[in-house]
């Protein structure tokens, strides 16, 4: 029984120590320059041992961004369930930590938009997001103040476009934007970071026109 146990535990220890490092080098190297065997050389095993756990880059990579995602939409649900705080104050809590993810986790949108191509329904039951955002006071928030012409009656789509559009593009057209200004990663970052305010502000008066 110890002996299962032990082995058990040497996996997860193992698996996670994989993860880990996955996650540094594609964060280093992006997706497409990442090699396995840049992952094996920085979780210090060899490249047979990562190809036992994970058959491949692609496996890995997805395993590790849905990890990631999962972990904030869970917290991003309880913002949201949230009856103490405003829908103000929701708007300005997602988009902080939204931005914050993507510092972390910069080849998630990648992940996103390839998931939202490939497995849309899959992505949906994984990271649960329906019930998260309709089923929840932010939701109800939200339609309230449109029955009290507080918010254009317009429909709550609209709103979900503009909003993640506005947090998740500049991540996804870094490269361009970044070769279009001539502004250096520690530039950049810091007009991504000034978004954390900004957002909230363009989402109130979007929605208040």
């Amino acid at each position: 029984m110890k002996t299962e146990v032990n082995e058990r535990l040497n996996d997860f220890s193992t698996e996670q120590k994989i993860k880990n490092a996955a996650r540094v080098v594609f964060h280093k190297k992006g997706f497409a320059a990442a090699r396995t065997r840049d992952i094996a050389e920085e979780a210090g095993i060899n490249l047979a041992l990562l190809n036992y756990y994970f058959r491949s880059k692609e496996k890995l990579f997805n395993i590790v961004m849905l990890e990631a995602f999962q972990s904030f939409f869970s917290s991003i649900s309880v913002v949201f369930s949230d009856e103490k705080t405003t829908l103000e104050e929701k708007i300005e809590k997602f988009a902080a930590d939204y931005i914050d993810l993507l510092f972390q986790e910069p080849e998630i949108p990648l992940f996103i938009m390839s998931e939202i191509r490939n497995n849309p329904k899959e992505l949906m039951y994984n990271v649960n997001l329906k019930k998260a955002v309709f089923s929840s006071v932010f939701f109800d928030q939200y339609n309230e103040a449109v029955r009290h012409g507080k918010i254009m009656d317009r429909h709550f789509l609209h709103f979900m476009m503009n909003f993640m559009g506005l947090i998740a593009f500049p991540f996804i057209a870094k490269p361009l934007l970044k070769e279009i200004t001539g502004l250096n990663e520690v530039q950049y970052n810091d007009i991504i970071a000034e978004r954390k305010a900004l957002i909230p502000l363009w989402m109130n008066a979007i929605m208040r026109k």
